[in-house]
């Protein structure tokens, strides 16, 4: 079949090539780019074309039969994450060590093509992962509701809700909510939190709590909307109060080990002056209070006012930590109002979204002239792209570490060491 005349629906046969960031593989169909999910390179695949067209400067596509399987390949961990299905489990046909070298093969080449970095950094399975198969981590879920009532997931790339009898990657805790077993308003949005350590779920139901034995939202003012998070961290213990609704990592493992592993890249910074940007609820900042002593200065920044008010609660008592809200660009060169809350720092920890830093914040760290820089990252090709602009800056001594913290899917999380 000509290329000009295949269309959206259409299956074509493809040999499929090497992995791509954003959980699919790179085929050619007469000279034509086509990213292909649910497959493995090396396979020779039928693939239902999801977005096509003559106009288009590549096309998505589905793998929808196999016909060269490759020796990586496991029966789906989440079937229906498969093709057509819901989005989120674009790797559960993939075995556990293969998820892994996908994830460093996307590390490098984002590193590599966007910072001219030729490191081969490891990408480290969580604690437990392996012996859960991958499954059953995640102590946060969202959730839509489609027109007949019930709990499910959306497609990829798409508003369709895929409904669902369950969701595999939850932990047992979130699993024994029963959020599949019922049916909701159409239409609205569940958000169910377990915290790692068994205590007390929530289930948000359009932002407010709701009640699954009353079968009803609490819509008090002061209805509890948050709850408490145990994290262990250097032989600490360290609890934190946390919005439902707001963010915290989801893996079960990764609050204790990303903040563990932030407070071994800092080394040793007793009486220094530390910021620790995009703060959130403070995950990271009690345990660098607690290291830059009371000789030093922890400085935190959060734009998110739910996270800040959090965060205030959870540091209250280390008078050592000083809590700006405001967008961390802004706070740290003193923009519209803010009081700019150092003129320089010994490290600096930060954490920013999906979308990376940016130039305004690596411009507005890099003058504060700190020996290094500790970066968590949950995309790779937002922390390539600031650790060339850190680079151009003087900071060009890099380590990467990766972190499998999102198991079945093609996200991960990094972190980053630079120092000048």
């Amino acid at each position: 079949m000509a290329t000009d005349s295949l269309r959206t629906g259409t299956t074509v046969e493809l040999e499929i090539g090497p992995v791509a960031h954003g959980g699919h593989c790179v085929a050619r169909h007469e000279g034509r780019v086509v990213f292909v999910r649910h497959t493995l390179p090396g396979e020779r695949v039928r693939a239902r074309l999801t977005d096509a067209g003559p106009e288009a400067k590549f096309w998505r596509a589905d793998a929808i039969e196999v016909l060269d399987p490759s020796p990586d390949r496991v029966p789906s961990a989440w079937p229906a994450a498969g093709p057509g299905g819901a989005g989120g489990g674009e790797l559960a046909h993939v075995a556990l060590p293969a998820q892994r070298v996908w994830k460093e093969t996307v590390l490098a080449e984002q590193l590599h093509r966007l910072a001219r970095l030729d490191l081969v950094p490891r990408v480290e399975a969580a604690p437990g992962d392996d012996e859960r198969g991958g499954l059953a981590y995640r102590t946060r879920i969202d959730l839509h509701v489609d027109a007949e009532g019930r709990a499910g997931m959306r497609a990829h790339r798409s508003h369709d809700i895929v409904p669902l009898t369950d969701m595999p990657l939850a932990t047992e805790d979130v699993a024994a909510l029963g959020l599949f077993d019922r049916r909701w308003p159409a239409g609205s949005r569940i958000e169910a939190v377990a915290p790692a350590d068994g205590s007390q779920a929530m289930v948000l139901l359009d932002g407010a709590p709701f009640d699954l034995h009353s079968n009803r939202r609490d819509l008090r003012p002061n209805a509890r909307a948050a709850v408490r998070e145990h994290v262990r961290v250097g032989g600490t213990d360290y609890t934190y109060r946390v919005a439902a609704a707001g963010f915290w990592q989801v893996h079960r493992a990764a609050p204790g080990l990303l903040a563990a592993r932030v407070l071994d890249a800092v080394g040793d910074v007793a009486g220094a002056t530390v910021l620790d940007l995009y703060a959130g609820a403070g995950l990271f900042s009690s345990p660098l209070a607690d290291a830059v002593g009371p000789d030093g200065r922890l400085v935190a920044v959060e734009g998110d006012e739910r996270a800040v008010r959090d965060a205030r609660r959870n540091a209250h008592d280390r008078p050592q930590v000083e809590l700006h809200a405001g967008d961390v660009a802004d706070v740290l060169t003193g923009r519209r109002g803010a009081v700019a809350p150092a003129a320089a720092a010994d490290v600096v920890v930060l954490d920013p979204p999906r979308t990376g830093a940016g130039r305004r914040v690596v411009e507005a760290v890099a003058a504060l002239r700190p020996r290094r820089i500790v970066y968590v990252a949950c995309d790779p090709a937002a922390l390539a792209r600031d650790i060339a602009l850190f680079g151009e800056r003087g900071w060009s001594d890099v380590t990467v570490t990766g972190y499998d913290l999102f198991p079945m899917t093609h996200h991960l999380e990094a972190v980053a060491v630079l120092d000048r």
